[in-house]
């Protein structure tokens, strides 16, 4: 019953981005894309990168959130269009979105496992920790160079993709300033996260986070969800600013865009208040 179930969500987290890709009818945005040839990955990655509108009548430098399926047929759009409308209406500061587009999406997002079950999902599982070399060794150096970009960075990622931000909040808090997760899959390898966030969060950096994750009424979903946020409670680290929304409501395909804009205006409104 156990392994039907997280079958279950995985195909939900699948539908949902299938959604992403083709049932919406997001407007593309003027963007930029570039192709990198990747050491950690051994492929050339297609990065999909936007800025507003203050980004090209002014020489500010702004600061960058990184997303995870970000292609043109993926999520970027819609955050892309979500971010110009809350910059417009002076809701958020400015700030360049840069979307990461998928190759083998579930063996970069998820972290090794021993779950049989967990391994059925692709020919290749647990790649997550070459993928973040991507990130933080190849995409963001390359990214500070082509744009005029402040030191202050966030990651946003949903299901597997939210997986991916909360593991490395965990593992590597010191990687971005924000973190925002929607339904994360914190079922993975048995609920591993979860299980070890306490060791985890004892070494958290000195320097202030931020990290905001929501789940929706999906079971599988929401009690680990919640059992984390129990954990973050119980630690008291006074240098993270988080915030748990159970999104009883919503479901595994539809709490990326119904929370989105509450999800990046708290982050911005928080960052920094540690």
């Amino acid at each position: 019953m156990r392994i039907t179930s997280l079958i279950i969500v995985f195909l939900l987290s699948i539908h949902a981005t299938l959604l992403s890709a083709q049932s919406f009818d997001d407007s593309i945005p003027k963007y930029d894309s570039i192709i990198l040839q990747s050491k950690s990955l051994k492929e050339s990655r297609r990065i999909n990168i936007w800025t507003p509108e203050t980004y090209k009548i002014n020489a500010t430098s702004l600061p960058v959130l990184y997303m995870l399926d970000g292609g043109i047929h993926e999520d970027f759009p819609h955050i892309a269009n979500t971010l110009s409308s809350l910059i417009q209406s002076n809701k958020i500061t400015p700030i360049i979105l840069v979307g990461i587009e998928n190759t083998q999406r579930r063996r970069d997002l998820t972290g090794p496992t021993i779950v049989e079950s967990d391994k059925k999902i692709a020919p290749v599982v647990g790649g997550s920790f070459a993928f973040r070399t991507f990130i933080l060794d190849e995409l963001i150096p390359e990214i500070n160079i082509q744009y005029r970009t402040t030191s202050v960075k966030g990651m946003i990622g949903e299901s597997l993709a939210g997986l991916f931000v909360t593991e490395t909040f965990l593992l590597q808090p010191e990687s971005f300033d924000f973190y925002i997760a929607f339904d994360p899959s914190l079922w993975w390898n048995n609920q591993f996260l979860v299980k070890n966030a306490g060791g985890y969060l004892a070494k958290f950096p000195a320097q202030s986070k931020t990290f905001w994750f929501a789940s929706s009424g999906t079971k599988d979903i929401r009690k680990p969800a919640k059992e984390f946020s129990n954990i973050l409670h119980s630690k008291k680290i006074d240098n993270l600013r988080w915030r748990y929304s159970p999104e009883s409501k919503e479901k595994h395909n539809t709490i990326f865009r119904a929370k989105k804009e509450k999800a990046i205006i708290w982050v911005f409104q928080n960052m920094g208040k540690n």
